[in-house]
């Protein structure tokens, strides 16, 4: 083959890959511009019909009767209340268990089984995990409450915050813990003072994703907390929800009930994005 000739090939084969590259950027693009319209849209349409419901009775007044002035002063509390909970109750255990899989289950049968059953409490579709509950608890108590909706809301929450936190430890280099071993430093104290410290801003972030997933949750808590239109303070009693609330309200006739779904939805991407924006901003580069 000629110089000539390999250089046409080159030039051939330059062109034809500058192409592809062409149609695949042109198809990225496109793709991406299809997601941005949905969802600047839905962002449009919530903002839209979402301020229209706000006001100082939407946090002061309870959820009212059909074709009647109120709130969702019980459903904020009852929202608040029991992901707050769920939070305290998950976060622990999570952060826990990521450790050992991290620092000790990286080839044990324990860590290799934990993680599998991690993996498939991720992939479950919460009305599972709802169902779960309501089954082990609910129908043995014979009553709905909020104390189940927090079981339920922390079901959810540990398998994130686990696989945060074993993601997180495993980017620390081994070097560090080497060095803190060779000045005979402890393995609880090498994990508390370095491992868990230089990736605290990861595992920080893995509990607020966590937080703004249990958010929104409904299907767990249409099984677990069901609702009141009363504000109630204690888990033993169904408790109102903002997610739950949105979706009876959401189905309803009633202009009224129709208002104030849109404006919880409002207040719940509100919150939801504001704690996207502190886990992916505030927490970020901090060691």
């Amino acid at each position: 083959m000629t110089s000539a000739t390999l250089l046409a090939s080159r030039v051939a084969m330059h062109r034809k890959r500058k192409v592809v590259n062409a149609i695949a950027l042109m198809m990225s693009l496109a793709a991406m511009a299809f997601g941005l319209v949905w969802l600047i849209w839905i962002l449009f349409e919530t903002v839209r019909l979402g301020l229209g419901g706000i006001s100082l009775a939407l946090f002061t007044e309870m959820t009212p009767p059909p074709m009647e002035e109120g709130g969702l002063a019980n459903a904020i509390f009852g929202s608040l209340l029991m992901v707050g909970a769920a939070t305290l109750i998950g976060t622990p255990i999570g952060v826990l268990a990521g450790v050992y899989l991290a620092e000790y289950g990286q080839a044990n049968w324990l860590g290799r089984v934990t993680r599998f059953i991690n993996d498939i409490l991720l992939a479950a579709p919460s009305i599972v995990i709802g169902l779960f509950i309501y089954s082990i608890w609910v129908s043995r108590q014979k009553s709905f409450s909020g104390f189940a909706g927090v079981l339920a809301l922390a079901l959810i929450v540990i398998p994130v915050v686990i696989r945060t936190t074993e993601n997180m430890l495993s980017l620390i280099p081994n070097a560090l813990r080497e060095a803190a071993y060779a000045l005979g430093t402890p393995k609880w104290k090498v994990i508390l003072a370095i491992t868990l410290k230089t990736a605290r801003a990861g595992v920080m972030t893995g509990i607020l994703l966590a937080i703004a997933r249990i958010a929104g949750e409904t299907a767990p808590l249409l099984f677990t907390a069901l609702s009141n239109q009363f504000w109630t303070s204690s888990l033993g009693e169904p408790m109102a929800s903002l997610p739950v609330t949105i979706f009876k309200f959401a189905m309803s006739p009633y202009e009224n009930w129709q208002k104030l779904a849109w404006a919880g939805v409002f207040l719940i991407t509100v919150g939801v994005l504001a704690l996207n924006i502190v886990a992916r901003t505030f927490f970020r580069n901090k060691h």
